[in-house]
């Protein structure tokens, strides 16, 4: 992460202090600097395209066998690829990430972490093009009888914290007279179903269905038509890494490596528009 040093501890850090601008000659890196589409990318880190993301959210981003993988880091690959650099994960809060912090504090280049667009988070960064429909959804122990939030009165309904999975859940918690619990990321969620801490949780559809086929005493009963739309995120301003995002994802969708990544991490093909 890149950090302004004062006049006071450059005075005391002189040899440090040429180190970082002999560094900083090769790759300028200004998180507040805007830029133009088609101008010159600059990078936070020299010859990586940093990414941040909260872990684990499979099939999207989570680690196996030592490594980060999934739907989003093969995507940004692909720009990664492009720019003639490796990615780089750095993992940190979704709420970190969804209220802008993140690049505030020079923490990454793109944001890639099956976020959806929303008007709230497009005022504190720039999204690129849709890339990956979703819904929301309940998940609940199998043969819990809990199909809809209507059977949840009185019951205790889980939530990730700033997802819009919780907005839903707050927006519909009066009518319904559910509580809700938070929960910091996806697995704590989906275990406190799991193991009946809680009667149901809600999130993203695909991440719900990815966990029941490999728990079976969990399943998903119904879906809200909320018709999200899941964006990478650069920093507020930053037109020509978004430009440039932009460009290698239609480039995908058009010569068929999105499909072949859609079909790796879902097992299908995705649905045409």
């Amino acid at each position: 992460m890149a950090r302004r040093l004062s006049l006071r501890a450059l005075a005391l850090l002189p040899a440090f202090a040429l180190a970082v601008t002999a560094a900083g000659c090769a790759e300028e890196v200004n998180p507040g600097q805007d830029t133009e589409a088609g101008g010159e990318i600059s990078l936070i880190n020299e010859g990586k395209l940093t990414t941040c993301t909260h872990l684990p959210y499979p099939p999207f981003q989570f680690t196996e066998s030592g490594k980060t993988v999934g739907f989003d880091v093969d995507l940004v690959d692909l720009v990664a690829k492009d720019l003639g650099v490796e990615q780089e994960i750095f993992d940190t809060s979704f709420e970190g990430i969804e209220s802008g912090a993140s690049f505030d504090t020079g923490q990454c280049d793109v944001a890639a972490a099956a976020m959806t667009i929303t008007d709230t988070r497009q005022k504190v960064m720039d999204f690129s093009d849709g890339y990956f429909d979703a819904n929301q959804a309940l998940l609940v122990k199998k043969g819990s009888g809990v199909t809809g939030l209507e059977q949840l009165k009185g019951k205790v309904l889980g939530v990730q914290l700033g997802t819009t999975g919780e907005k839903y859940a707050e927006d519909n918690k009066d009518k319904f007279g559910y509580d809700i619990r938070q929960y910091e990321d996806l697995a704590l969620l989906q275990t406190a179903v799991k193991t009946g801490q809680i009667d149901a949780g809600i999130n993203d559809n695909s991440v719900l269905y990815y966990f029941v086929k490999d728990n079976p005493d969990t399943e998903v009963t119904t879906e809200f038509e909320t018709g999200e739309e899941y964006g990478i995120a650069v920093r507020k301003g930053d037109r020509a890494l978004l430009s440039k995002v932009n460009e290698v994802l239609a480039a995908a969708k058009q010569d068929g490596r999105y499909d072949s990544i859609y079909e790796k991490w879902f097992g299908t093909k995705p649905q045409s528009k």
